[in-house]
Parts: C-alpha cells; sequence; structure tokens
C-alpha cells in the first residue's frame, strides 16, 4: 500500500487517550480538519494536546506519519514530543517529520540544495564563523570595523533574512547609512561569498526554502501534496519568513492547527511577530479558534492576579485561566528600602523555606534585566546557599565583567600578565597577534612580565611603527591611571577606565540584541564598587567569590531574567525589582511606545505564571543607577495588581505619592498609577527619608528650597535648583546637574 492509498473503511477502536483530556482539550485534538487555531494560556496542557492530536491523527488512518509535519521552537520541545508520542502509539511515529523551523528547512534544502546554487553537503556555519565571513568582507571593503563592527552588519542580515528578504529585496527605506549607507551590498557579498564556500547560515535555510517554493511551484506542490496536516507550536512565537513558510506549505490541505499563546508572546527583539497569531482568522478564513484555559499549575491566586494584569493589554485575542485547585497563599507584596534589602529579603526567605524543607530546586528568582543578578549572587554567597544562574554565567563570570576586571587588576598589579593579555587589544587598539608573540618572547628570554617586556620593546624598532605607537599609548594609559589610584575614588577610576579605553564605546557602537545588557552590567560593576574601600579589596572580594562558585548540580535556587524563565515553573517564586524604568524598561517603551508597554506587561504575566504555589513580588523605593542614588517608583504593573490576591508587607501610604511622577527620559512627569487595589487612596505629602517601608519608621528630612548651598560626599558643593518632594535638582560645582535624595546631602 503507497501513503496515498488510505484504507477507506477503517473504524478505531474506543481512543482511550481522550479520556484524560479534558473538553476544551478534546476539541483541539478531534478538530482535524481545516485550520485551527489553539489558544493555551500558561499551564494549560497544550504539548499534552499537540501529541494527543498527532496520536489522533494516525489512530484515524488520516494520514501516514510521513505525512505529518510538526513544528517545534526547540529541540528539547521536539524530544520531548517524541518520546510522549512513542509512548503513546509506540514505533507507528517512525517517519514523521518532527523538529524545529530550522532543522525542517535544513532537510528540505538538502534535497533540492542545487535550486539555489548549494550542494547537497553544504555546511551550516555557527556565530563565529559568520562573523570572521563578515570581517573579512568588511575588510576588503574598507569598512571600519570600530565604527561598524562585523556583529551589527550581521545583525542587519539576520533581521533581513527573519522578514524573508534577500538582498534584491531589501526595500530602499530600509537601507540606512549603515556601513556608510553600503550595507545592501555587504549583504549581496556575504551571501555570493556563502554560495562560494557551499555554506548556510541558520537565516538561509528558511531563506532558501521560501526562494525555491516561490521560484519552482513544482516544489512546492511536493511538498504541499506530502504535508496533509501540519501542526506548530509556540506559533506566536514565529517571524515572518516563518510564517511565510507555514503559509506556503498550507495552502493545499489548509489542514494547519496552530498552538500558541499570544499573551506569552515576549521574543519582539529576536524578530518574533505577534501579529502572526492575532490575524490567524484573517489568514485562513473559516479557522476554528480554541482556547485552553483550565490551568494545572498555579493557583487561583496567581492566576486571578496574572489574568488581571495581561487584561489591560488591548492587543489581544483573550482568555481567561481557571483552576479547581486550592485557594493557596496569595501573592505577596513587599516594598523595600533599596536593592540590597531587597537581596537580603529574598536570601532570608530562601533560608525560611529551605529549614521548612522547600527544595532549592523549586525555588527561583526572576528578574528583568541580568544586571539584577549581582546582588543576590553575593547574598547567596554570603549565606552559602547554593544557587545556578540560568541562561548565563553568573555575573562576574560575563564577558564584558571579565573584561573590565583584567583592566582594574592590572591597574592594581602590572604583573598581572593574564590580565595583560586579555585586554591589550580590547577594544582593537591596533596590538596584533604578531606584536603580542614578540612580547611573549621577549618575556619569556628576559624572565620578566609582559609589561616590562612591552616596556623595552616600544624603545626598539623591533615592532612596526604602528604596533610601536599603539602599544606605547597603551603603557602610557595604564601608568597614568595608576597614578589615580591614590587621588580618585575606585570608584571614579574604573569608570574613567571604562571610558578612556574605548571598551564602553565598543560596545555602545555594537547593534546586537545583547549590548545594552552588558552596558547595564558594566554600570553594575562600578556600582558593586562602591562597597567597598579601595580597588584592592574589591578586587580580593572578587577573587573569593569567584573561588567559592558552586558547580552547577544538586539543588540550587535558579536564577535567571523573564525571558529566560519562558517555559519553566517553580513551587515558588520571587519576582524582584518591579519599579518604573526597570520593569516595565524605558528603553522598550522608548523604542517601541505601547507595543513596547504591552510586550513588557506579557513579560510579566509569564513571570506570575512561572509559580505553582507562592509568587512574590518586590520592589525598592531607591536604586542606584550608574552610581548614582535616585529615588524608584513603583511599577505600574503594580497599580494593575487586584488587592482581593494581594498580601500586602508595606504600608500603602507608600503608593499614592510615590506613584504620581515618573522619570521619562530627562524629563519627570504627571502620573497616576495609584493601584486599584488599594482604592486610590491618596495619603499625606510624604517629605521624609524613606516612606514606611516594611515597617520602617519615618524620619523627616526635607526643608530644602531653591537656592540653598549644599554638600554631597560624591560630588561635592552645589546649589539646589529644583526641590520634587523628597528629590533635589542640585548643579554641582565639578559634577554638574544630578538629581538626588534629600537624605544624601546637607546644608553647607
Amino acid at each position: 500500500m503507497t501513503e496515498t492509498e488510505l484504507p477507506l473503511s477503517y473504524s478505531p477502536a474506543a481512543p482511550a487517550y481522550l479520556a484524560a483530556l479534558n473538553d476544551a482539550q478534546r476539541r483541539a485534538v478531534e478538530a482535524v480538519d481545516g485550520p485551527v487555531l489553539v489558544l493555551a494560556g500558561a499551564g494549560t496542557g497544550k504539548t499534552r494536546v499537540l501529541t494527543t492530536r498527532l496520536a489522533h491523527i494516525l489512530a484515524l488512518r488520516r494520514a501516514f506519519p510521513s505525512q505529518l509535519l510538526a513544528v517545534t521552537f526547540t529541540n528539547r520541545a521536539a524530544r520531548e514530543m517524541r518520546e510522549r508520542l512513542e509512548k503513546m502509539i509506540g514505533p507507528d511515529a517512525d517517519g514523521l517529520w518532527l523538529g524545529t523551523f530550522h532543522s525542517l528547512a535544513a532537510r528540505i534544502l538538502r534535497r533540492h540544495a542545487e535550486l539555489v546554487g548549494l550542494k547537497s553537503n553544504f555546511t551550516i556555519l555557527d556565530t563565529d564563523d559568520q562573523l570572521r565571513l563578515v570581517k573579512q568582507i568588511a575588510l576588503a571593503e574598507k569598512i571600519d570595523d570600530r565604527r561598524w563592527p562585523a556583529r551589527v552588519l550581521l545583525g542587519a542580515f539576520e533581521r533581513w533574512k527573519d522578514r524573508g528578504l534577500t538582498p534584491d529585496k531589501v526595500p530602499v527605506g530600509e537601507q540606512s547609512d549603515l556601513a556608510g549607507g553600503r550595507i545592501v551590498e555587504l549583504f549581496r557579498q556575504y551571501q555570493e561569498r556563502l554560495l562560494a564556500l557551499n555554506a548556510a547560515d541558520f537565516g538561509d535555510l528558511l531563506l532558501h526554502n521560501l526562494t525555491f517554493f516561490t521560484n519552482r511551484p513544482e516544489v512546492l506542490s511536493e511538498y504541499q501534496r506530502r504535508f496533509r496536516y501540519i501542526l506548530v507550536d509556540e506559533y506566536q512565537d514565529t517571524n515572518v519568513a516563518q510564517y511565510l513558510w507555514l503559509r506556503l506549505l498550507a495552502q493545499a490541505h489548509r489542514n494547519l492547527c496552530c498552538v500558541g499563546d499570544d499573551d506569552q508572546s515576549i521574543y519582539s527583539w529576536r524578530g518574533a511577530e505577534i501579529g502572526n497569531i492575532l490575524r490567524f482568522e484573517k489568514d485562513f478564513p473559516g479557522a476554528e479558534v480554541i482556547r485552553l484555559e483550565q490551568n494545572y499549575r498555579s493557583t487561583p491566586h496567581i492566576l486571578a492576579a496574572a489574568s488581571a494584569l495581561i487584561a489591560k493589554n488591548q492587543g489581544r485575542l483573550g482568555k481567561t485561566l481557571w483552576t479547581e485547585e486550592n485557594a493557596g497563599e496569595k501573592i505577596a507584596l513587599r516594598g523595600v528600602w533599596d536593592a540590597e534589602e531587597e537581596a537580603r529579603w529574598v536570601g532570608d526567605e530562601v533560608e525560611t523555606l529551605q529549614r521548612k524543607g522547600e527544595r532549592l530546586s523549586q525555588i527561583a528568582i526572576l528578574v528583568r534585566a541580568g544586571f539584577q543578578t549581582r546582588e543576590f549572587e553575593e547574598r547567596f554567597i554570603t549565606l552559602g546557599v547554593p544557587y545556578r544562574v540560568v541562561g548565563g554565567p553568573r555575573f562576574y563570570e560575563r564577558q564584558e565583567i571579565r573584561d573590565a576586571l583584567a583592566y582594574l587588576r592590572l591597574i592594581n598589579q602590572p604583573a598581572d600578565d593574564l590580565a595583560f593579555e586579555r585586554v591589550i587589544n580590547t577594544p582593537r587598539r591596533g596590538i596584533g597577534t604578531t606584536t603580542v608573540q614578540s612580547l611573549h618572547a621577549l618575556a619569556r628570554a628576559q624572565r620578566m612580565t609582559l609589561v616590562e617586556a612591552a616596556s623595552r620593546l616600544i624603545e626598539t624598532d623591533e615592532l612596526k611603527p604602528a604596533a610601536r605607537k599603539a602599544l606605547g599609548g597603551f603603557l602610557m594609559t595604564l601608568d597614568r591611571w595608576r597614578g589615580l589610584v591614590d587621588t580618585i575614588p575606585h570608584t571614579e577610576l574604573a569608570a574613567l577606565m571604562l571610558d578612556e579605553s574605548g571598551y564602553t564605546a565598543m560596545w555602545q557602537a555594537d547593534k546586537s540584541a545583547d549590548a545594552p545588557g552588558r552596558l547595564e552590567n558594566l554600570k553594575e560593576l562600578v556600582v558593586a564598587m562602591a562597597e567597598f574601600e579601595n580597588l584592592g579589596g574589591f578586587l580580593e572580594h572578587v577573587s573569593l567569590v569567584m573561588e567559592t562558585a558552586i558547580a552547577n548540580n544538586g539543588d540550587m535556587v535558579s536564577l535567571m531574567t523573564l525571558h529566560s524563565a519562558k517555559g519553566l515553573e517553580f513551587d515558588i517564586v520571587f519576582l524582584p525589582g518591579w519599579e518604573e524604568g526597570l520593569f516595565p524598561s524605558q528603553r522598550s517603551m522608548d523604542e517601541l511606545g505601547t507595543p513596547g508597554l504591552e510586550e513588557e506587561r506579557r513579560l510579566a504575566y509569564v513571570g506570575i505564571t512561572r509559580a505553582r504555589r507562592r509568587a512574590l513580588i518586590s520592589f525598592a523605593a531607591n536604586r542606584r543607577i550608574h552610581g548614582q542614588w535616585l529615588s524608584a517608583i513603583p511599577s505600574r504593573f503594580v497599580a494593575e495588581l487586584p488587592q482581593d490576591h494581594m498580601d500586602v508587607a508595606a504600608d500603602p501610604g507608600l503608593y499614592p505619592r510615590a506613584m504620581e511622577t515618573s522619570r521619562v527620559g530627562n524629563q519627570w512627569q504627571k502620573r497616576d498609577f495609584r493601584p486599584q487595589g488599594f482604592g486610590g487612596r491618596a495619603a499625606p505629602l510624604i517629605e521624609a527619608k524613606g516612606f514606611p517601608v516594611a515597617g520602617r519608621e519615618v524620619h523627616k528630612v526635607g526643608g530644602f528650597k531653591p537656592g540653598d548651598r549644599v554638600f554631597h560626599q560624591k560630588f561635592g558643593y552645589g546649589t539646589v535648583q529644583r526641590v520634587e518632594d523628597n528629590k533635589l535638582a542640585i548643579d554641582f560645582e565639578k559634577a554638574g546637574d544630578k538629581m538626588v535624595m534629600d537624605s544624601f546631602v546637607e546644608k553647607a
């Protein structure tokens, strides 16, 4: 019997696998004909639905395994689905086209490689190889790598490929001034070079599929006939190229089932297009929409709070999660004085939970920005609580932090050869491999440090003039920084070093998605240094922290960003840093406007729904940003949480006045974020060192007015220009205009 000769009469036995499904899940499984959109809320069993739907189609003999296409976003999800399917139907799952977008597109491309100028044994390049290729092309075209780093150019190529654009299809309006207006020509050369190397990058896998699907109708028709049923997981995360690929393949049979959650679309920064799921019914007329709303993960309090929050978004299809579980504990809302107290509170709570028998592996701390992990890491190390950073290295192990520490070590200890070698050409200053090899040769022969060897070589003609000049300039700068160690605070020295070395500028010029996070981490590093008396003390602390780092195994707390937490779940989840500008991110709102705010709210929704039994949210009244203390304003998301489901560990008086102003860019604007949960009750104006936070006493300071002369421990003498509650805009004689809290200054 061939694949197209399915039996005409088949009466399956009563399928036992349907018995474990609720009504909505069963409808999603049995609706096998025509386009179907399954809106699967967090914890509603979408993987079970996908797997059971595949088994059901096979059990009904609607298709052979090789006529089913099931697409996931991760290899882990594909493995989990295949394992579940094999348990349900055994070896009948063999032959199923199940995998990620990239793996399935690669499989198709290898069969038709010649149609796009490749051979079937083409190589798929990783990121390092891609960057190396872009650098070669940019160098040949005399593109300034310092102004237009290879990573920036490659990022532009990837964004176009995510939208299914080849060089000849890039809109004129998007060709911009990147690489001096030559970015599209570089893109064209990059694509030509890939073909010459018989290679493709990840973006090409789908892009080449789209090319021959469009140009060779007979090839598209072959796959349209083959795939009778198409299933897609996490549809809300698809980009334009993935959307076009799926739509082309589904045109013949129209048996497309997409499972996703528009409320969990949080990856626009890497190309995800939420519009794909929002317009599904328009793209596929007659589509059936099935909502999975019964949650099997979280308590009613957690679900009610998450639902109330996400309901504020306008761009959504709408659903309300519910559960048959017991009410459980309300969401804890905690106000603290600053980020240090926040870390102490979380650490104390974790220790208490551990004593009560909770497993650390079921506790997670989810932060909005990577730099926030530093204080929690140090607190856990102090307490001896095992932890792991998920989705990235520990704070002091990150590339940008290691680079900055290498500079600081070299300032503190000139004989540190490892630090010298790490930063001698980072950022690039014209000191290449040949120069470094010459330094090593002399250092070994004369038994001296690399710095001493460099001092010798710049006085000879053994190095090329350009390299000798660059090396001499670097040594002079190092000497000047060392001369400042005893004359300026070590935090100012670190900031000066990052600026004068060009290291900060290097990441500012980098347009990759992770560059802003790296810059935030560098600022957090300077903040961390302020806790120590001098540079040597700080570096010793870092060495001890690195030495006591715990291997990633065993029972430990998980620490990660909210983006990394997607798809995970824990019994207990801490959500710190819910402050305006930090979460929601001011950068997201500035760059994307309302869509950016709504994605931030979806991120908050994802964070809350990671919790099975307990969720604990916190915000700080003060946070040190770029080394400067600023009063922090509770996130607008705090105001959107419903009172009936909250357990507040801070006086309600904290909220109303604190929420009346919000910083937008460099301007403080009036807003009303008073929480519905507290009836919007206004508290008397608080002119205080701190408003009531978790039992703190109100200590009045105030008393400042424009024109007052004041003194600040760090910024020196200045004159008050403006007073805003407990914030002072001060023109300092040496530091310029700063916004500080009145508790940090005294009248001169």
